[in-house]
Formats: C-alpha cells, structure tokens, sequence
C-alpha cells in the first residue's frame, strides 16, 4: 500500500515543472522529525503549530504459534515556542495470540492508557550547523500489557535524544537516536516487575523528491537480552497539512538469556512495523 502512494505520489510531481521537482535548492526546508521511520528526528515543527496524529506501531511473530499486536497513539501536539514541543493522547491496543509459548491465547481489542512527551529543541540547525539535536521525555500509563495483552498497571519514563545531521541540502539526511526506558509493572497476581530498555538508531533517509522520502534504519535493543531490527522507510507528504510516514523493520539480529536461539523472540518481536498520519493546523 505504501509503495503505490509513493508510487501515485511520485507520478503527479512528474507532471510538474522539472525545475521545481528536481532543484533541490528550491525545495521547501522539510521537518525531519517524521523521515526516518521509528527512528525519530530532531524536528519540532514551527512555533504555533498544532498536530492531529494517528500512529500505530504492529509487532508480529513469535518463535512459535500464531502473534499479532498493535498500538495506536491518538495524538495531539502543539508547539508553543520553536524550543518546545508538547504532546499528549490516548492509547489503543489489538492482540491476536494462539499457541505462543509463555503467553496466554487471547484476541481483543482493549483502551491501552494514557500518554505525554515534552521535547526540547537544545541544538538548532542553521546555515553554518548542519547538526541539529532535541531531548524528549515520555511518560506513559499502561492499562494492557503491550506485549501478552493482559491487564497490569505499566509506568514507562522513555528519554531519549533524538539528533540528525543534513549531509546534502534538503536532500540526504542522517538520524540518530538514544534511547534510555525505566518501566514499572504491576500485574494482577500482585507482582512487581522493573525493567528497562536501551536502545539506539541509526538512519539515513534520502529526499526523492520535494514531498517523497525513501530510507532504511537499523536499530539495537537491549532488555535482558538484546536484538538487532533494520528495515526499509517511507515518508510522503500529501498537501502542506498532510502527510504519511511508514517503516517495516525485521529482526536479523538477537540473543535471548540462557538459550541457544539465533534470534531473542521472548523479549522482542519477528517483524515490526509503523503507520503514522497526521493533520497539521
């Protein structure tokens, strides 16, 4: 799907003047927050600006049987100086489950939690500073455990820096992303779980045209064990007020705790992948 309307997309800016679809100097500058996939540029839009998102994240496939899940923010953002950027929504989660091993069978649809993240723009790009680098902080309150789909009490403090480096002018970019995630857990059997993941990016996406981006990303997570994801990306952009990022990530990479398995299918997911669409106002 994402293919074709890249592929729609590219057709109608064929039809416009060559000058302006392929001089890259005359381009618009473009937000880099939303190219890299799930990897998350430094980007925090123009001051006053105001954003309607829906982004669902789907994880599939496990070492055996049959897993699916999703999670989609409903998102509202605002930017209310061209330092910060606020954010704050719901969550939505899906889980078809049968015949995994350590999780219940279970399919549903359920209301997830709650979410805010405040990003901070330290480090501007400018015409001299090809770099630009923003900290954001998310809380988050879980009501469905994103993994087996059962209900617990979930408190995530996701930090991370988010940084990306403009290697060509509005046309090649490089992102980078630390991630640092204490989560707290408690399930309905009255046990305490404290976790915490770490992870890092790195991305590099490539400005086909003036609305259309194309890129991959490689990213390495760690819990217990640890797991290497990479895929390709998509970024396209409809009108000035609209636009679609999509990523598909596969695990090529992993090593679970005590076991011999080529791959961590415990902590992590087979595939992954990010649909996102958003609405500026």
């Amino acid at each position: 799907m994402c293919a074709f309307i890249a592929l729609l997309s590219l057709g109608g800016f064929a039809r416009a003047d060559d000058a302006t679809t392929w001089d890259a100097s005359s381009w618009r500058d473009i937000e880099t927050k939303y190219i890299f996939g799930f990897t998350t540029g430094s980007g925090i839009g123009i001051e006053g600006e105001k954003e309607f998102t829906t982004d669902t994240i789907g994880r599939f496939g496990k070492r055996d049987g049959r897993y699916s899940a999703t999670e989609t923010k409903y998102e509202f953002e605002f930017t209310p100086s061209q330092f910060v950027q606020i954010e704050f929504g719901v969550l939505g989660s899906t889980h078809d489950i049968r015949n995994v091993t350590d999780l219940d069978d279970r399919r549903q649809v359920a209301f997830g939690g709650g979410f805010g993240e405040f990003r901070y723009l330290a480090i501007e790009r400018t015409s001299n500073n090809p770099l630009s680098v923003t900290l954001a902080f998310e809380p988050t309150v879980r009501l469905v455990d994103e993994t087996g789909g059962e209900r617990v009490h979930n408190y995530e403090f996701e930090t991370t820096l988010n940084a990306d480096l403009e290697l060509v002018r509005n046309r090649l970019f490089a992102g980078f992303n630390l991630l640092y995630e204490p989560e707290y857990t408690h399930t309905l059997l009255d046990e305490t779980i404290r976790e915490t993941k770490l992870g890092g990016s790195a991305a590099l996406s490539f400005r086909v045209t003036p609305n259309v981006v194309i890129g991959g990303e490689v990213w390495y997570l760690a819990f217990t064990g640890d797991a290497v994801m990479l895929g390709p990306t998509l970024y396209v952009r409809f009108t000035p007020k609209m636009f679609m990022t999509a990523a598909w990530n596969t695990q090529v990479w992993g090593r679970e705790v005590r076991t011999p398995f080529s791959l961590n299918l415990a902590e992590f997911q087979r595939h992954r992948a990010r649909l996102k669409f958003a609405v500026e106002f």
